[in-house]
């Protein structure tokens, strides 16, 4: 994710932001324009601040009343909803006031994966305009109807157990599961990208190219993933798949794969947006050598300058991780069998 600025004072802002907190302004995030905005308050709506403010006007997404969303809509717009939010099906039910702080974490995850679907131009459809578009329900346990809430995908409706907001809950699932990796975001990314199987694979005429690739998306997908839970992941899995569970079926070796590319690419973004380089010296030798003067999401650059990059910033990032007494910060090995699966989610992103 690239860094903001306040368009007032030129202060960084973060994504996240509702307030500059040097000048005070209130702030948004435009989507359509992929920025944020100092805004002043004028009648029902707010205004443009700042040296290059333009004569439109806005409102904040209906979600905003709860301190959920700061994304902005047009006043000229006949929906209350952001680009992200308008996708919600179920929220969680804020009668009880432990939920909220937990659907507010998972709105930080789906606004920041909705920011790297903006940047990619990929396609985004509701239900309201396709039978299969994208929704999401984040469920509560123990409402009714809802005893046992499993985070998965069903034909564009994606379903998020909010528990996984609650760290000490999702940490529990991860080594219970015995995954070296698991947080919302990841689970956002994973659950979109079966959807966007559907769209892009399914639809857009990829299906045998993508079978050759990740094989035979036919085989029963629930007697896979039996398979999977009863005798463990596949031997030597490290050689053809980015995680053990991507080896469980075509399906999510695609989802899993698909994951991978939207951490990598929005990350190798930050590390370009804050200056980072990687030019280690050991024994007076350069090693895992890395400029990120570039743009990521560019529909030029390849997928070896994009993984040329980011093995040696995910080993750096690891190291300060283990400095600071935590687990590695990217807990995994693209083997070149992985990175040609990176390299076909690349190409499908950009419609290659």
């Amino acid at each position: 994710m690239k860094l903001f600025s306040c368009p007032s004072c030129g202060n960084v802002v973060y994504f996240e932001n509702v307030v500059c907190e040097n000048c005070g302004h209130a702030l948004g995030f435009e989507p359509g324009a992929m920025t944020m905005l100092a805004l002043e308050q004028e009648g029902d709506g707010w205004k443009e601040a700042g040296s290059h403010a333009t004569e439109a006007t806005w409102r904040y997404c209906e979600n905003y009343a709860h301190g959920v969303c700061n994304w902005l809509v047009p006043t000229t717009s006949e929906t209350t909803f952001c680009l992200a939010c308008r996708h919600n099906l179920i929220i969680p039910p804020l009668t009880d006031p432990a939920n909220l702080p937990l659907w507010q974490k998972m709105e930080i995850a789906k606004r920041r994966l909705f920011y790297t679907l903006l940047k990619l131009r990929l396609p985004l459809l509701t239900r309201d305009e396709n039978p299969e578009g994208l929704g999401f329900e984040f469920l509560a346990e123990g409402v009714a109807g809802t005893e046992h809430v499993m985070t998965g995908h069903d034909h564009g409706l994606i379903t998020i157990a909010i528990a996984e907001a609650d760290d000490a809950e999702r940490e529990k699932r991860r080594t219970q599961m015995g995954e070296p990796y698991r947080t919302l975001l990841g689970h956002f990314r994973h659950e979109i990208g079966h959807w966007y199987w559907d769209r892009l694979v399914r639809d857009g005429g990829s299906l045998d190219a993508c079978r050759a690739l990740f094989g035979d998306d036919s085989e029963d997908y629930g007697e896979a993933l039996q398979r999977h839970y009863a005798n463990g992941p596949k031997p030597d899995w490290q050689t053809d798949y980015v995680s053990a569970y991507a080896g469980s079926h075509p399906w999510e070796d695609f989802a899993e794969t698909w994951a991978h590319y939207l951490h990598i690419v929005d990350t190798l973004e930050t590390g370009r947006s804050w200056g980072i380089s990687i030019d280690p010296r050991v024994d007076n030798k350069g090693l895992l050598h890395a400029d990120l003067d570039f743009d990521p999401y560019a529909p030029g650059i390849t997928i070896k300058e994009i993984t040329d990059a980011w093995l040696p910033l995910a080993a750096a990032l690891n190291s300060f991780n283990r400095s600071m007494g935590q687990q590695d910060l990217y807990p995994f090995v693209l083997s070149p069998g992985v990175i040609e699966k990176l390299g076909f989610i690349h190409d499908l992103v950009h419609g290659r």
